[in-house]
């Protein structure tokens, strides 16, 4: 970090910023200008304590970071993208996965329906809610154990990676068998005790970006899970509240660019919670592809009609197939390939 002091920063005031430096960790470098004096603290911010700490001194001017608060997840740390291996698919390094099934289990006759429908449309991954953490206590709010009974056999017949979300850490131990990937929903973004609950089981972690999160807040819930020791991150934008009504969430690509850009790690787009409606979410899927996303997650039910949970933005079986063949040029054109 840069410590700018105030203009005509007195010499005491100097070495008094300095000897502050030295005793966080850090080794000084002071240059000084004809006006102002500014302090390179040189060492590792992940080791030391943080020298944000010295903007209370009535000497300094600003402090500005150079590296970046995510350090681990951030391309200054390895310029190779991260590939995420869950069961035998390589997430990430070129390869473009599909993630579709029903936003939440219903029944088993639901789950099998939907998810033999994916898996035949051409996704790699199933998803299916057991627990489903909603707006009103009065929306439907999964199965729970019932439900996981449900993927459990459903894993075992389809023999597919299994892709479900977590609201609590009381949960972990009896998910553990039967999901492959474990999802971070927009309502936990930033619940940091529940992402570093779901790091220390070593699987792979789904992380949608808070429905108001910052780019920053997101990667740094990233970074929690990967301080834990499981580098095994997805990151997956979903929307974004704003003012705006005529979709759902506001698909927010300028935060895939700058996620591709940023980090290491591989960036799914999800455009059904995006769009909150089916007739837009083909056009929101070629969008992500072009803009560089690793893959979708895309909700799919045999009878969205009739779905307790986000009708209005699933899938049928057929839609979904479609939707796959039409971004295959995509995926060519974006220099990747389908898994």
């Amino acid at each position: 970090m840069i410590i700018v002091l105030k203009k005509n920063a007195t010499a005491s005031e100097i070495a008094s910023a300095e000897s502050n430096v030295r005793s966080l960790g850090y080794e000084p470098h002071t240059i000084r200008g004809a006006v102002r004096t500014i302090v390179a603290a040189v060492g590792d911010e992940s080791a030391n304590a943080s020298l944000e700490a010295l903007s209370v001194h009535p000497f300094v001017d600003r402090i500005i970071p150079i590296q970046k608060r995510y350090k681990l997840i951030s391309r200054e740390s390895g310029a190779n993208p991260l590939v995420v291996n869950v069961c035998d698919h390589q997430i990430g390094n070129g390869n473009f996965h599909i993630i579709g099934g029903p936003c939440a289990i219903e029944s088993y006759e639901q789950m099998k329906a939907s998810g033999d429908g994916a898996l035949a449309g051409g996704a790699h991954f199933v998803r299916g809610g057991a627990f489903k953490p909603r707006t009103s206590p009065y929306d439907f709010q999964g199965m729970g154990s019932e439900g996981l009974d449900i993927l459990a056999r459903f894993r075992k017949e389809a023999g597919c990676p299994i892709v479900s979300e977590i609201v609590s850490e009381g949960d972990i131990d009896a998910m553990l068998p039967m999901v492959d990937v474990f999802q971070i929903g927009t309502r936990n973004a930033l619940n940091y005790s529940l992402l570093q609950a779901v790091a220390d089981t070593g699987k792979a972690i789904l992380l949608k970006r808070g429905m108001s999160s910052t780019i920053e807040e997101w990667l740094l819930a990233a970074e929690y899970i990967v301080k834990q020791g499981n580098p095994n991150v997805i990151l997956c934008e979903r929307g974004i509240r704003t003012f705006e009504t005529a979709t759902r969430n506001t698909l927010d690509l300028g935060a895939l660019a700058v996620a591709k850009q940023e980090t290491n790690l591989p960036v799914f787009v999800d455009p059904s919670h995006a769009a909150g409606r089916r007739d837009i979410i083909p056009a929101l899927a070629k969008a992500a592809v072009a803009a560089g996303a690793d893959g979708l997650i895309i909700e799919v039910h045999q009878h969205p009609e009739q779905a307790l949970s986000d009708s209005a933005q699933q899938l049928t079986p057929e839609d979904f197939k479609e939707l796959v063949d039409d971004i295959r040029p995509f995926i060519k054109v974006a220099g990747k390939s389908l898994a």
